[in-house]
């Protein structure tokens, strides 16, 4: 059976969109490609926290995303979940070592936008000054 050029390409790219499922790196990227995941991590970064005192540092978090999130992450070994038994029930979450292994990496991208961010937003103006002038 012959194919054409468009088939083939087609074809590469099925296989190749097919192999991205089981990529480790594409996997983590899509959990911690949330800026609820990050802003919680980060906030975790002191110690363990109930669930209030996390509202309270990540401005804008609903309580159902914050539920969401830290579910997440506790299924993903990221964070883990420690109930103690009062009136009324306490509830604390923390980083896992796991969790605190990846930290490192999340600083560090936030330690870079906070260092680039001018820079790519002046690439940003003079990339979109460049299409407006020429019509691109």
């Amino acid at each position: 059976m012959t194919f054409t050029a468009e088939q083939k390409r087609l074809a590469a790219q099925e296989a190749y969109n097919g192999g991205l499922a089981h990529c480790p790196a594409r996997q983590l990227l899509e959990t911690i490609s949330s800026k609820w995941v990050t802003l919680v991590m980060l906030a975790l970064a002191d110690g363990p926290q109930r669930h209030s005192e996390l509202r309270r540092q990540i401005p804008g978090a609903s309580q159902k995303m914050l539920t969401s999130t830290l579910r997440a992450l506790e299924r993903d070994g990221l964070v883990s979940r420690l109930v103690t038994v009062s009136v009324p029930v306490r509830t604390d979450y923390e980083l896992t070592p796991r969790g605190h292994s990846l930290l490192g990496v999340l600083i560090g991208l936030k330690d870079w936008a906070e260092e680039n961010m001018d820079g790519v937003a002046h690439a940003r103006m003079e990339y979109d000054r460049h299409r407006l002038e020429f019509g691109e």
